[in-house]
């Protein structure tokens, strides 16, 4: 089977990562963690934006044996929303690009659609709109979830059978 490989990079080049194969999912994501935490990478001296128009978060979801740093990985550094929380955001340290976010207990890593340079897959899900802050009309049609949605967990579900099956 031939999988497709988009790259993703920091501004400056000097991290780069790889996704194979299609994301677990293509959602954009307004909660008050991903709020928070693009917030506080986008206020990085020079930082590039990684939010949407009207607030909101985009990320491609990989199962981890599916994504990778390829380089610059040791130049990476975390940003917490708080000392306790699950999910850290791994900025660039080298130009402050947010390249990915992890969820500590999960099998995924959420990378930022901003930081690729190919075409990435449109917009599947769009969760947590009950914390959006925008009035703007939604970018598209894809499907509103108040919370996360029973397809997000659906298919971490299946992507983590997938994985354990070596598939």
């Amino acid at each position: 089977m031939n999988l497709t490989t988009l790259t993703s990079s920091c501004q400056c080049g000097k991290v780069r990562c790889e996704a194979v194969g299609q994301p677990i999912i293509s959602g954009v994501c307004y909660c008050d963690d991903c709020q928070a935490g693009s917030t506080a990478a986008e206020t990085l001296e020079g930082a590039p934006p990684v939010r949407t128009s009207d607030g909101g978060t985009h990320y491609l979801t990989y199962r981890d044996d599916r994504f990778s740093c390829v380089k610059g990985e040791e130049l990476l550094q975390p940003i917490r929303t708080s000392p306790d929380a699950p999910t850290r955001r791994m900025v660039a340290g080298c130009c402050n690009s947010a390249m990915f976010l992890k969820y500590e207990r999960g099998h995924w890593t959420s990378t930022y659609a901003a930081r690729f340079d190919d075409p990435v897959p449109p917009v599947e899900v769009r969760t947590q709109t009950q914390f959006r802050q925008s009035d703007a009309p939604f970018e598209d049609d894809a499907p509103r979830y108040r919370t996360f949605g029973a397809r997000l967990f659906w298919r971490l579900f299946t992507s983590r059978v997938a994985m354990l099956l070596n598939r």
